[in-house]
């Protein structure tokens, strides 16, 4: 793990500063949110680097990421064993040496250790956050405080399992447009370097003077033809570059606003980051996390930083006395419908269940999207398709239609 500072204020105001230790700045930065505080300053402290350095770095690009499906199934044996009550630490061990995750694995262990040292079962979850999330780590701590460790388990194991559905609806949502992006990139490049280049030496055996649609096109073929293996390595460096700022806080939260701003594709991702926030919330409510808490935990289950960013805004206001509705509101993310839900959730007291109502809202919207996206996108697919035809035709067509003029006459 790294050492971070951070100055950050509390529930009170207050400011606070100190040092923490996390995987990353993310895991860092969520920390500070479960234990209440709002942090505004993180910085990495810097540490010799070891002789081993190299070797834990190669080590780690190796390594296999832990998956969402690790949590789901994790957290239907640890329901399981809790239920049939096996002493947790026993659970952890034999689930740590049957996983076929070796990461996964040696975390398991870390917090059996942990467990043995002493430590309540939410904080040693607690210093693996950015495995388990804030969200996870909350419901430990109230099934902990409540003697229901059991049921944090199986209600954590229901969340993820439905949140995996939305995660695969928006592959899907995203899956066909990229296909289509990737396909028509790959039939302009075996035009631009494979065709055109046919009908250029057809060209140049005339005198002919050609039109400057064609001599443009003509210029690009040439060009692609010559420099083909240069433009690969530009669009890898490109996506390598891309990658690397989007992993940045900035890049990310710029380009998750963007991919909301999407026409017709970044209305369903919207709605399925939406799902996946308000189930999050009901699942947290149900479980009796405190709703400021339950806020900062559930922003990072998001998966849209700009979508989390509100989210934290909402716990800001909430703090200041603000309904949740209001802020909802001010948030102008949510529907009217699913802010009257809300509206009608605290009012009766039954915020939780109508957060879940949201949630299968939301869901049902998504579906129904999804099925219909082919439907959106086929449209202007044939639009992109009749352009590069028309480009064919004025640029390349025509002057071989000319030339077929002139050798009739002749």
């Amino acid at each position: 793990m790294k050492t971070y500072r951070y100055r950050a204020r509390d529930a009170a105001g207050g400011l606070r500063e100190g040092t923490l230790q996390a995987d990353s700045e993310h895991a860092a930065a969520a920390q500070l949110l479960d234990s209440g505080a709002s942090p505004l300053e993180i910085t990495e402290t810097q540490t010799a680097a070891g002789g081993s350095g190299g070797l834990k770095l190669g080590a780690r690009l190796f390594e296999r990421k832990i998956r969402l499906d690790d949590l789901i199934l994790f957290s239907r044996q640890m329901y399981s064993i809790t239920k049939a009550g096996v002493p947790i630490i026993q659970g952890l061990s034999r689930l740590a040496d049957s996983t076929p995750n070796p990461r996964f694995a040696a975390i398991l262990r870390e917090i059996s250790r942990d467990l043995e040292g002493g430590r309540d079962i939410s904080g040693a979850f607690a210093r693996h956050v950015d495995v388990f999330g804030t969200l996870y780590v909350s419901i430990l701590r109230v099934g902990e405080m409540t003697g229901q460790i059991e049921t944090a388990f199986h209600s954590m194991y229901d969340y993820l399992q439905r949140d995996k559905v939305v995660i695969d609806r928006v592959k899907a949502a995203m899956r066909y447009p990229t296909f289509v992006i990737v396909a028509i990139g790959i039939a302009i490049g075996v035009l631009t370097v494979l065709v055109i280049p046919a009908f250029a030496n057809v060209f140049a055996s005339t005198n002919m003077e050609l039109p400057l649609a064609t001599r443009i096109i003509l210029g690009i073929s040439d060009f692609a033809s010559r420099y083909w293996m240069l433009i690969l390595a530009l669009i890898a460096a490109g996506v390598a570059l891309f990658r690397r700022w989007t992993a940045t806080e900035s890049g990310r939260l710029i380009w998750d606003r963007a991919k909301l701003r999407i026409p017709k594709v970044g209305d369903v991702l919207l709605r399925a980051t939406l799902a996946r926030f308000t189930r999050a919330m009901g699942v947290a409510l149900t479980a009796g996390v405190p709703i400021t808490q339950a806020l900062a935990g559930v922003a990072r289950a998001s998966g849209n930083m700009y979508i989390a960013e509100k989210i934290i805004a909402m716990r800001t206001g909430v703090e200041r006395g603000d309904s949740l509705l209001r802020t909802a509101a001010a948030a102008q993310v949510f529907t009217p419908v699913v802010l009257q839900m809300v509206a009608v959730g605290e009012e009766t007291g039954q915020l939780d269940g109508m957060m879940l109502e949201v949630a299968d809202f939301y869901d049902r919207e998504v579906e129904y999207d999804i099925a219909n996206l082919s439907a959106i996108i086929e449209p202007v697919l044939t639009v992109v398709v009749g352009i590069m035809v028309l480009v064919l035709a004025l640029g390349v067509f025509l002057p071989m239609w000319d030339l077929t003029q002139l050798a009739s006459r002749r």
